[in-house]
């Protein structure tokens, strides 16, 4: 049976990926050159996306238009994970200096939902809405060491290509590297995915499978990576419970618990981990959004 040509909507779908990538602005020839469309189909495309504010024109050159902006920004106000998130990221951000990510699992890479971060991390190469692969990104990890063994799988067959002479690309090597990261709850990326660039990153989660991760990542951040840690698992925690609220076994411990007995005024506490008593107050992007 012969394969269907693509139908229209399919074509302004490629037509519209065409422009995912780091340059903002494309010519009808790279358009074809990206989408794989004739030139009639493409220009005729593009000259109706324009009308609909869907593109914008400026000479021969072409860009997103406002109405993707809109619809974008939309998206991101109306998902329910990312508004949960964002007071902690920020708080993440500005006790720590570091760039904060909310990223969720889409196929073998990770896309990110939200990025917080300044001009002094402004070499971690990410964005909103892009994409990384998973098996070399701390968010990645922290989410595959808890997912179901036919996600794993999905990364391992699209290649542990090595990014960085530290990339992790033998399929035993990746496996042992889940089983730490399911025993310590928290995953490590030390320059595997660029060079410079480390991060930690803790799953979302309750008792069950992760949703999403949570990271810290900076240029030459590998030497604190064991003191932001404990930082970034209070903020995937505090995430969890602003999405879901209390768990179970906390909600049934609260409930029995005898009242505490009057007790003296308790000794100033240790020292905690920068941030942490803060923290402790925290798809595909289609796949785990939760439309409100």
């Amino acid at each position: 049976m012969a394969e269907q040509p693509p139908s229209l909507l399919e074509k302004a779908a490629l037509v519209l990926g065409a422009f995912e990538g780091p340059a903002p602005r494309l010519t009808l020839t790279d358009v074809m050159h990206r989408s794989g469309l004739p030139r009639s189909s493409v220009h005729r495309i593009l000259d109706q996306l324009v009308r609909l504010r869907w593109l914008d024109r400026e000479g021969r050159d072409y860009r997103l238009g406002m109405r993707m902006l809109e619809l974008g920004a939309l998206a991101s106000h109306h998902n329910r994970l990312r508004r949960a998130a964002l007071p902690h990221l920020h708080a993440l951000h500005e006790s720590t200096g570091h760039v904060a990510h909310l990223a969720v699992l889409d196929g073998p890479e990770v896309v990110y939902l939200e990025r917080i971060g300044g001009a002094q991390d402004g070499g971690v190469p990410s964005r909103v809405g892009g994409r990384q692969p998973a098996y070399c990104t701390g968010t990645g990890k922290a989410i595959l060491a808890f997912s179901e063994d036919a996600l794993v799988a999905e990364a391992v067959r699209a290649g542990l290509r090595p990014r960085t002479t530290r990339t992790i690309t033998r399929p035993a090597a990746f496996h042992e590297e889940l089983r730490r990261i399911r025993d310590r709850g928290v995953a490590f990326d030390v320059e595997e995915a660029f060079r410079g660039v480390s991060c930690v990153a803790a799953p979302l989660r309750g008792a069950g499978r992760a949703v999403a991760s949570v990271s810290l990542c900076g240029n030459g951040t590998h030497r604190e990576l064991e003191r932001l840690a404990p930082v970034v698992l209070a903020a995937s925690r505090a995430v969890w419970r602003s999405l879901f609220g209390p768990g179970r076994a906390d909600a049934a411990r609260k409930r029995t618990d005898p009242a505490p007995d009057p007790a003296p005024s308790p000794a100033p506490a240790a020292a905690t981990p920068v941030g942490a008593a803060e923290m402790d107050n925290m798809m595909s992007w289609l796949r785990f959004a939760d439309w409100m």
